[in-house]
């Protein structure tokens, strides 16, 4: 079976590349890595863990759409939280991305890798039957 590589890893902003791709295609999933609140030069913007879960969806759009997908293919989420405090703001922000397409989700409360994170986004989609490669 075929690994099909999306996107070309990040870059910190202290110049570090990062060994991971944004998302890798195998059969007819789409795995994406762990999405962050970052903007492009890999800062987290600012305004607390709904501003970052809407960036962090945002750049799961974005790596969903290299491979002909979008968010309504999504299958399976796993999140991240810092603070169980901020469920409910992030539980806000994430409806209102996915409307009434809620995939099925894990969301657990941990530290995360990157100081200053509130949210991480890992999914795992399915390849739209129109963008399938035979």
């Amino acid at each position: 079976m075929t690994v099909n590589r999306i996107g070309t890893p990040p870059v910190l902003p202290n110049g570090a590349r990062v060994p991971l791709v944004p998302a890798t295609c195998v059969g007819d999933l789409i795995f994406c890595s762990g999405a962050l609140g970052v903007d492009a030069d890999f800062k987290l913007v600012e305004g607390g863990v709904g501003a970052q879960t809407r960036q962090a969806i945002a750049n799961l759009q974005a790596v969903l759409a290299q491979a002909g997908a979008t968010l309504a293919d999504v299958a399976k989420t796993t999140v991240w939280l810092t603070d169980l405090a901020n469920f409910a703001e992030f539980n806000a922000a994430y409806a209102e991305a996915f409307g009434d397409a809620f995939p099925a989700r894990s969301t657990v409360t941990s530290a995360l890798a990157i100081p200053g994170a509130l949210v991480e986004i890992e999914a795992v989609a399915a390849i739209p039957e129109t963008d399938k490669k035979n």
